[in-house]
Order: C-alpha cells, then sequence, then structure tokens
C-alpha cells in the first residue's frame, strides 16, 4: 500500500472540530460589560459548541488509504464499566481503503490492509470491524459488488478479513476484474 509520508497514520485522521470549552463562561460572567452583551456570547458559545457536535456526528464521504476517522460512532464497550481501568465512551469507526488490485482467477488472492491490530486484554477483542465490502471493475464493461452473491453458486465471491489481510475467494477466474477496491471500516475498542 503506498502511503503518504506527510500524513501520520497514528493521528486521528479526519476532520473533527473541538467541542470542548472555547471560552470560559464563568470568565465571561465576570467580565464588566453590557449584560445584552454577555447573553449574546454565552447563546454563540452554545451554537458554536452545537455546530460542532452536529458536525462531528455527520458520515464523512472520504475514502482513502490511510486510516479516516469517519465520523459514524457506536455505543460504549460493554466490557467496560465502572470496576474496569478504563470508564466507558462512545467509540469513533475508523475507515480505510485497499486497493485490490486485479481479482484472482479461480482460487484465494490475499492483500496486505496494514492495520495495526492489536487484541485487548480479556475476552473483548482490541478491534471490531463494523463493515466490510468493496466492488470490483472489468474495465468498461462489468461491475459487481464484493462480497458476490450470484444464484449460479460458482460465481459466488467471498470477502473475509484477518489481522493482516483482506482475502477474496472465487471459484471461477474473475482476473478480467482488474480493479478491486475493499472498504475497511473498524472500531478500536
Amino acid at each position: 500500500m503506498a502511503t503518504n509520508p506527510s500524513i501520520n497514520p497514528q493521528s486521528n485522521f479526519g476532520s473533527f472540530v473541538t467541542s470542548t470549552n472555547i471560552w470560559d463562561v464563568q470568565q465571561l460572567q465576570q467580565l464588566d460589560i453590557d449584560p445584552k452583551l454577555k447573553e449574546l456570547l454565552v447563546r454563540l458559545y452554545q451554537n458554536i459548541n452545537n455546530i460542532s457536535i452536529s458536525l462531528n456526528t455527520r458520515d464523512a464521504g472520504y475514502y482513502v488509504q490511510e486510516e479516516f476517522l469517519n465520523g459514524q460512532i457506536y455505543y460504549p464497550n460493554p466490557a467496560l464499566d465502572s470496576t474496569t481501568s478504563q470508564s466507558p465512551t462512545m467509540r469513533q469507526v475508523f475507515r480505510l481503503v485497499v486497493d485490490f488490485g486485479a481479482m484472482p482467477n479461480a482460487g484465494t488472492k490475499s492483500v496486505a490492509h496494514n492495520i495495526d491490530i492489536i487484541a485487548a486484554a480479556g475476552s473483548y477483542p482490541g478491534y471490531s470491524f463494523t463493515r466490510i465490502y468493496g466492488a470490483a471493475t472489468k474495465p468498461t464493461t462489468s461491475f459487481i459488488p464484493i462480497p458476490f452473491s450470484s444464484p449460479t453458486l460458482n460465481e459466488n465471491i467471498k470477502l473475509e478479513v484477518d489481522t493482516t489481510n483482506v482475502t477474496i475467494t472465487t471459484a471461477i477466474d474473475y482476473s478480467l476484474y482488474t480493479i478491486c477496491y475493499i472498504v475497511l471500516e473498524f472500531i478500536k475498542s
């Protein structure tokens, strides 16, 4: 996978706006200014915070080969509670696109996804995938979804992900489908 050296893959790459206190409202109340101006500033602060929250909870349509924080949010990890060292919080979903290349010829092909999957201690996994999907193109003639389900059993296409690779298995020759993108969306639990 080609990576852009100017992008730090360890960062939560995505367009997010802070929703924490931008202004200290308590200090604002202590200012010796017209009460109407104070009220206006408080309302501006509240509106900026509401805009930030709304912006951050949208699903961003950005598909790149770098880990991208996409704006989807899942409920807190059920394995975390008041007895664990981490407090339960909403979990962000990350997206990554794998340029799979040509589909296999009646067999199995694997391509590294380059996600550093680390299992968490205990029984709950360190990562959970929320969506795994893609599409393949036979240039200018045919386009199919991945995985592909057909009433003709040998035309089905299996898609799976493990800790290292994206794997596609076919029973017939799909190698003329030379363009294939697989989208992985996952939670770091």
